[in-house]
């Protein structure tokens, strides 16, 4: 090929590299919002218990898919369950097992656009923690249990900062803010300016604040016994996010940090007697003045 032939080649591939490059980074902040906002749909493929019927309950506007579970033998209280990010109630089964046994209801719904319940889109408690408030209005006997893990858990942090119904808490792996823990899971081509962009889209598109989703902001104010859950190499969210949330609470409280454990491997184990022996002492303990 000519010398000019290839300077020439070289030069329209170098335009097009930047051309498409351009395109790409103009998109990235609507990339950014849709990731955020919309986490992947898995329904549920364990089969429902046999303790266990089926239930519509009624959110913020959407339609909530769950389970109503009846413990056995004496009623201890309501264990209200609350998935993970592209998770459903089918992640569940295992606890209602181990909680109707002793004599607990249990309560395990799809969180607002996942599994098959209705919503657009995840805003990781902002409108979750509704939904949750109407699901609580459902529950005849208490006292009543939160059981949450990573989104689940921020949830039931949320609520539980307004919510006096509330008797006790169990988080395990929780964000303490939404701009900090999604900052820290963006891509590492993603620029502050790019970051920040795809926030104000994803608020526009579904109205909610960023800065108003804060598990750490709302512990200021929950009086209920708290224990926390953190694998102590998660990466993912890092375990700093549940130091922040402990140092908040002025309640009574407990932060377990599992050894060894990543992301959504922190409930496994002898961590069980401590969340068993945690939700025993929490309701028979004296409530603490508000």
């Amino acid at each position: 090929m000519p010398r000019g032939r290839v300077r020439v080649v070289i030069v329209t591939a170098a335009t097009a590299l930047v051309v498409v490059g351009g395109l790409a980074a103009s998109q990235l902040p609507a990339i950014g919002a849709g990731g955020l906002l919309h986490p992947a749909r898995h329904s549920a493929v364990e089969p429902r218990p046999d303790i266990c019927k089926d239930v519509v309950f009624k959110g913020a506007g959407v339609d909530l898919q769950g389970w109503r579970c009846l413990g056995m033998g004496a009623h201890r209280g309501t264990l209200v369950y609350l998935h993970g990010i592209a998770d459903n109630r089918g992640s569940a089964t295992g606890i209602i097992r181990r909680f109707a046994q002793p004599g607990f209801d249990v309560i395990a719904y799809d969180s607002r656009a996942h599994g098959e319940s209705g919503g657009r889109a995840c805003t990781y408690g902002f409108f979750e923690k509704q939904d949750l408030r109407l699901v609580l209005d459902t529950i005849e006997q208490g006292p009543i249990v939160l059981m949450g893990t990573s989104l689940g858990a921020a949830v039931a942090l949320q609520e539980a900062g307004q919510d006096d119904r509330i008797g006790a808490v169990v988080a395990a792996e929780t964000f303490s803010d939404l701009r900090t823990v999604a900052i820290e899971r963006a891509p590492f081509f993603y620029t502050m300016g790019t970051i920040e962009r795809a926030f104000e889209l994803a608020e526009s598109e579904e109205h909610f604040k960023v800065e108003a989703v804060s598990p750490g902001t709302a512990a200021r104010t929950i009086r209920a016994p708290v224990l926390l859950i953190h694998g102590s190499i998660d990466h993912e969210t890092p375990p700093e996010h549940s130091r922040r949330v402990f140092g908040a609470l002025p309640g009574p409280k407990r932060l377990i940090l599992v050894p060894g454990a990543g992301h959504n491997q922190s409930l496994r184990g002898e961590v069980w007697q401590d969340i068993d022996r945690w939700i025993e002492g929490a309701l028979s303990a004296p409530t603490v003045p508000s």
